[in-house]
Order: structure tokens, then C-alpha cells, then sequence
């Protein structure tokens, strides 16, 4: 009599521990996935588009120097606030120039 061949697990059971491990082992050292898209006619070069996919923690990715979303503001409120402030002081630069032009138009100081 014979034995059947041992089938593999299917993907549910058991892979579990290894997807962890798969998955601390890609953001501890960083994944990078490069490739580019040219269409071109006749020679001639119509688009070309650049496709960069880093995968990676945010420590793994600050020690290879990409800290960009720290300094966008639609993902940091400090960057936010920064932004905010740096208006700020155009703005009353520039109302503080539109008085000195018309200095008999400047609103007056309440009490």
C-alpha cells in the first residue's frame, strides 16, 4: 500500500508567523522598487513616467534620509503650522507696506 505525497498547507494556516517575520524583516531593512515608462513614436519621446515604491519603518526611513512627509503639511500639523505662520508673516509684511503707501487710509487703532 501507498502512502499519498504531503500536500503543501494552504496559504490560512500556519504561514501566519512567517508573514510576521517576512514583514519585520522588509521594514527593518527596506524594500525599493524602481522602474520607468517611456512611450515614444517615431523616435520621438512622448511620456515618460518615473515609478519609485520604498517600503520601509519610519526609523529605517529617516536613517536613509527621507523624512518628507515631517514637512508636508497635509500630514504634519506641525508642518501645518509652520506653513500658517510663515502666511502670517507675508501678510503683515505686505499690510504693513499697502499703509506705508496710503498712510491716510491706515484703519485706526481701537481702545
Amino acid at each position: 500500500m501507498t502512502t499519498p505525497g504531503r500536500l503543501p498547507e494552504p496559504y490560512g494556516q500556519g504561514s501566519g508567523a512567517n508573514l510576521a517575520d517576512i514583514l519585520e524583516r522588509v521594514l527593518d531593512k527596506g524594500v525599493v522598487i524602481a522602474g520607468d515608462i517611456r512611450i515614444n513614436l517615431l523616435d520621438i519621446e512622448l511620456l515618460t513616467v518615473k515609478l519609485r515604491l520604498i517600503v520601509a519603518s519610519v526609523d529605517k526611513a529617516k536613517e536613509m534620509g527621507i523624512d518628507w512627509w515631517e514637512s508636508d503639511p497635509a500630514l504634519s500639523s506641525r508642518a501645518r503650522r509652520d506653513e500658517l505662520t510663515r502666511e502670517n508673516a507675508r501678510l503683515r509684511e505686505r499690510l504693513t507696506r499697502l499703509e506705508e503707501l496710503e498712510p491716510d487710509r491706515a484703519p485706526e487703532e481701537g481702545p
